[in-house]
Order: C-alpha cells, then sequence, then structure tokens
C-alpha cells in the first residue's frame, strides 16, 4: 500500500456515511418530483403557478432578506465591542449574545407571544403612554417573525464576526486615526472591509437559519403568515402530500445555494475594489 493511498482510505468511511445517509435519502426524496415514466417539471411549474404557493415563497425570501441585513448591521458593531473587550469581560458578554440559541425554541417563542400580543408588554405600554388608545396587531404578522428571527439569528454573526475582527491588527486603527482619520471613519475604511469574510459566512448561516427554521415563524407568524418551512411541514404531515413538500423542500435548497453564491460574489467584488484602492 503506497503512502499516497492512505489519506483516500482514511476518507472513505466518511464518504460512505455522508453517500448513504444524506445523498441517497435526498435523491429519494427528490427523484419523484422529476421522472413519472418521464423526465418532467410539471410539479414545479404548478408550483410557481399557483399565486398561493409564490406569496409563501416571496415572503420567505423577504424576511430571510430583512432578518440578514438586520443581523450584520447590529452584529458587526456588537462583535467589534466584543472583540475589543477586557477578556473577563468578553466571556460574560459571549455568554449573553449565545443566550438565545441556549434558550428552548418554544420557551423562546413564546416569551415574544407575551411581548407582541394584543395584552403584551409592548401595548400595554404604548397605551399607557398614550401612544395608542387601542392594542395594535403586532402578533402573528411578518413583523413578529421578523424580530423573533433578529433575536434568534444575530448570535451566529456575532459568534463569526468576533474571531474574524480579534484577529485584526489593531495597529491598523491606530495608524488610519493617526493619519487624521476620527474613530468612525476609520472603523468604516479598515475594520469593516477586513470584516466582509466573516459578514459573508454570518450572512450565509443567517440567511440559511432563517429559511428553514419552523418554530418561530410557527409561532409567531401563525397560518396567516405562513413560511416555506412550516408550508413543507404542512403538505408532509398534515396533507400528507410528499410530492409537493419534497418540490418545497428543492426550492429551498436551489435558493439557498443561489443566495449563497451572490453573497460570495459580492464578496469578490468588494476584496477587488479593496485591491485597487491599495494598488
Amino acid at each position: 500500500m503506497s503512502s499516497k493511498s492512505i489519506p483516500y482510505l482514511l476518507a472513505a468511511p466518511g464518504f460512505i456515511l455522508l453517500i448513504v445517509f444524506l445523498v441517497l435519502p435526498l435523491v429519494s426524496i427528490i427523484w419523484p418530483t422529476f421522472f413519472d415514466g418521464n423526465l418532467t417539471f410539471a410539479s414545479y411549474i404548478a408550483f410557481f403557478q399557483d399565486s398561493y404557493n409564490v406569496s409563501i415563497f416571496m415572503r420567505t425570501l423577504r424576511i430571510s432578506l430583512i432578518v440578514t441585513f438586520f443581523c450584520a448591521l447590529l452584529g458587526v458593531p456588537v462583535a467589534y465591542y466584543i472583540a475589543r473587550a477586557d477578556k473577563k469581560f468578553r466571556s460574560l458578554m459571549m455568554a449573553l449574545v449565545l443566550f438565545p440559541l441556549l434558550t428552548n425554541s418554544v420557551v423562546r417563542s413564546f416569551a415574544w407571544i407575551n411581548i407582541l400580543g394584543q395584552k403584551g408588554v409592548v401595548n400595554n405600554l404604548l397605551m399607557a403612554t398614550g401612544v395608542i388608545d387601542a392594542p395594535i396587531p403586532l402578533l402573528y404578522s411578518e413583523f413578529a417573525i421578523t424580530i423573533g428571527s433578529i433575536y434568534l439569528f444575530l448570535p451566529l454573526m456575532v459568534i463569526t464576526l468576533v474571531g474574524i475582527i480579534e484577529n485584526i491588527d489593531t495597529e491598523i486603527m491606530e495608524a488610519a486615526e493617526t493619519l487624521g482619520a476620527n474613530r468612525l471613519t476609520a472603523f468604516l475604511k479598515v475594520i469593516l472591509p477586513l470584516s466582509v469574510p466573516g459578514i459573508i459566512v454570518g450572512s450565509i448561516l443567517v440567511f440559511t437559519g432563517t429559511l428553514t427554521a419552523y418554530t418561530t415563524p410557527q409561532l409567531l407568524g401563525g397560518n396567516k403568515n405562513m413560511m416555506l418551512s412550516t408550508f413543507l411541514y404542512q403538505n408532509a404531515m398534515t396533507l400528507g402530500n410528499w410530492t409537493n413538500a419534497s418540490v418545497i423542500a428543492l426550492i429551498m435548497i436551489v435558493t439557498t445555494l443561489i443566495v449563497m453564491r451572490i453573497f460570495n460574489l459580492i464578496a469578490s467584488v468588494i476584496d477587488k475594489r479593496g485591491e485597487e484602492q491599495h494598488a
């Protein structure tokens, strides 16, 4: 046995398990949606010809992109603050950031129901201060899904960025300030461009998580604001329509891959602009 074949032998069990437990089940689910005696795309054409299905798809895409945007917007400054904090406080702040991920999804969603409900904290506060005369419908809306998803997936963005920002030399920031840039300008011109790889990875994680989340959209959005994940569950478990469920599953996979590709293209464009500026 040559030494060159050893790495392949070590990797073989992993590839076998991957094929058996991931590839084969996925193919067995998706295959019937394309082949009904002959190659056909009828199931996918029918899905996008239905206005109800399209509305669910667009709602899911819209909420996922909004959540990703706000997680990036909030995650960068939070991650920067944590990365530059004293080590004795850093672990405490990371624990606070990770708290939503450590909480049961049902408990977390019911907490938001108590906050956003008709008699919840927000409505009671607004009515007590005279801002509104009657409760406003915050719960069972796209707004509720968005808020709950941001709360859930913001830690993923922060965790990804903290490691990136920690490795950025503080002397670069000091050099920018020495050359006359204020702290905000130095952050935008130095820290933010160097954080792009982390932002892209975090954005992919947040987008994928929001796209595939079930508990939060179901409990905070209800049936009137159904997303692809809840629609998939309804087709599979309630209606027993496994073909439609498989169609939805593949649409979710393809959508995720397309968005990942777009994010990577954005990152490459930003990197090229950075190289041109430094050239």
